[in-house]
C-alpha cells in the first residue's frame, strides 16, 4: 500500500540498490514474496514512465510542428500512431504498478542488526529473568478452575451468546480489569504520555496501513459488513492513523500516547493446549503505549518501553522473562520486537512461560504506509518519522497470572499492593 503521496511500504529506492540484504531478510523472515519478480516490475515500471513521458513530449512536439497548418498524410499517420501509444502506455502502466504495489506491500520490514536469525519462536533470544516461579505448599489450581471457584468468568455464557473464545467477566474480576486499567493510566500519565480513549473502529486503509490485514484468508481482524471499517486489534490501529498525511515540526518529537480501547482479533488456529480459557480470546481490554520518534532516538524510545512494561510486572509482583524475538517470529512490520512472558503455573504440568505484553519498534515501515513525516532542524527535505507500539496492560490474558501466582493455601487469591487502591479490596475469597 502506497501512502497519501504514494511512496512504497518499503523504499523501491533501497531494494533497487540493496537486492541481497532484502533477499536475506525475506529469507529470514521465511517470506515467499518473489523479489526477481519485484526488482523486473520496477524496471519495467520505470522503463514505461520514460516512454510515455517520451510519447507525450513527442505528441507535443508534433501539435506545435503542424499548428495552423493542415499536416501531410504522413504527418497526420505519425499523429494518429502517437496518440495511440499513449492509452497503451498507460494501461499497461497501471497493471505493472497494481502487481509492483501489491507485492511491494507484502515485503516485511527490514529487521534490526541484533535481530537473531530463525523461523520460530525456537530461536528467540533470552535478554533476562525477574523474580522466582512461586513454590507452592498446596496443589495450585490454574486460572480457569480459580475462575469458577471464586463465580469471576462465565465462558458457557459468552459461548452462547456471542460464541466460542467469548466471555463474560463477573464480580470482582470486572473490578480487577478496570484496576489494571488505571493502575497503567497512572504509570504512563506520569511518564508524560496523552492519554486516549480510542474509537474501536478504525477504516481497512489505516488497519492495513499499520500492518494488520482485514482482507482475504490470512485477515486478522473482524470487518463490517457494506462498510470499509473494521474492527481494531489494538489502539496502534487507531493511535497510527491519527496523524496519517501528517508533517511535524522538529520540535513536537517525540509524541507518547496511551490509548485504551477494546480489542478484536480473530485469533485463527489458535485452539490446543496454550490455547485455553483467557489466553486466546476473540476480545479483551487493553491499554497500549505508543510513540511517534525521531529515528535518531527510536532505540532509546523502544528500551523505554520496554522499561515500563517490566516495571508493570514488578508492580504487579509477576515472575517473568524477557525474550527478542527471532527474524521469522516477529511480525512484518516489527523491525525489533521484545516480549514480557510472565511464569503461568497453571499452563503445563508444574508451569511455564507464557507472552503476555510486547513491545515493537516499526521504523519507518507504517509510516511509510501513511505518509507520516516530519522536518529536521536545517529545514531540509521531510523525512519518515519511526512508530513504536508496546502493550502495557492486556487485561484478559494478564489475569492468568495475576489470579494463578497470587492464589493461597486458604483458596483465596491475594490482590498486589499496586492494584489495592483501585480495587478496593486486598483479597479475593
Amino acid at each position: 500500500m502506497a501512502g497519501p503521496e504514494g511512496i512504497p511500504v518499503l523504499d523501491l529506492k533501497f531494494i533497487r540498490e540493496n537486492p541481497e540484504r532484502v533477499r536475506a531478510n525475506l529469507i529470514a523472515r521465511g517470506s515467499s514474496v518473489d523479489l526477481d519478480r519485484l526488482l523486473a516490475l520496477d524496471a519495467q515500471r520505470r522503463s514505461l514512465l520514460q516512454e510515455l513521458e517520451d510519447v507525450r513530449r513527442q505528441r507535443n512536439e508534433h501539435s506545435a510542428a503542424i499548428k495552423g497548418r493542415k499536416p501531410s498524410d504522413e504527418e497526420r499517420e505519425r499523429g494518429r500512431l502517437l496518440k495511440e501509444s499513449e492509452p497503451r502506455l498507460e494501461t499497461e502502466l497501471r497493471a505493472a504498478e497494481a502487481e509492483l504495489d501489491a507485492l511491494n506491500r507484502a515485503v516485511p520490514n527490514m529487521t534490526q542488526p541484533d535481530v537473531p536469525p530463525g523461523r520460530d519462536e525456537s530461536a528467540n533470544q533470552l535478554v533476562r529473568r525477574w523474580g522466582e516461579p512461586p513454590k507452592f505448599g498446596f496443589e495450585p489450581l490454574d486460572h480457569m478452575a480459580l475462575a469458577e471457584k471464586h463465580d469471576l468468568v462465565d465462558f458457557e455464557g459468552g459461548a452462547k451468546v456471542t460464541g466460542p473464545k467469548f466471555y463474560f467477566l463477573k464480580n470482582e474480576a470486572v473490578l480487577l480489569e478496570h484496576a489494571l486499567v488505571r493502575y497503567a493510566l497512572e504509570l504512563l500519565r506520569g511518564r508524560g504520555f496523552t492519554l486516549m480513549q480510542t474509537p474501536d473502529l478504525a477504516r481497512r486503509e489505516v488497519c492495513a496501513g499499520t500492518g494488520f490485514n482485514p482482507d482475504g484468508p490470512e485477515r486478522q481482524i473482524y470487518t463490517i459488513e457494506d462498510s470499509d471499517l473494521a474492527l481494531i486489534g489494538t489502539a496502534e490501529i487507531t493511535l497510527s492513523g491519527l496523524h496519517a498525511g501528517d508533517l511535524f515540526e522538529l520540535e513536537r518529537l517525540p509524541i507518547r500516547y496511551c490509548g485504551v480501547s477494546h480489542c478484536f482479533r480473530l485469533e485463527a488456529g489458535a485452539a490446543g493446549r496454550y490455547g485455553r480459557g483467557l489466553y486466546r480470546v476473540h476480545q479483551f481490554t487493553k491499554v497500549e503505549m505508543f510513540a511517534y520518534a525521531h529515528p535518531d532516538t527510536s532505540d532509546d524510545m523502544h528500551r523505554e518501553f520496554l522499561a515500563i512494561e517490566e516495571q508493570v510486572f514488578q508492580g504487579l509482583e509477576l515472575p517473568y522473562r524477557v525474550m527478542l524475538l527471532c527474524a521469522g517470529d516477529a511480525a512484518a512490520q516489527s523491525a525489533r520486537t521484545y516480549d514480557i512472558e510472565a511464569w503461568m503455573p497453571g499452563r503445563e504440568a508444574g508451569g511455564s512461560y507464557g507472552e503476555v505484553t510486547s513491545t515493537s519498534t516499526c521504523t519507518d515501515y507504517q509510516a511509510r504506509r501513511l505518509g507520516i513525516r516530519f522536518r529536521d532542524a536545517d529545514g531540509g527535505k521531510p523525512r519518515f518519522v519511526h512508530m513504536l507500539n508496546g502493550t502495557a496492560v492486556a487485561t484478559a490474558r494478564l489475569l492468568i497470572p495475576l489470579l494463578e501466582i497470587h492464589q493461597q493455601a486458604d483458596g483465596s487469591i491475594r490482590i498486589p499492593k499496586a492494584l489495592q487502591p483501585y480495587t478496593g479490596f486486598d483479597r479475593i475469597g
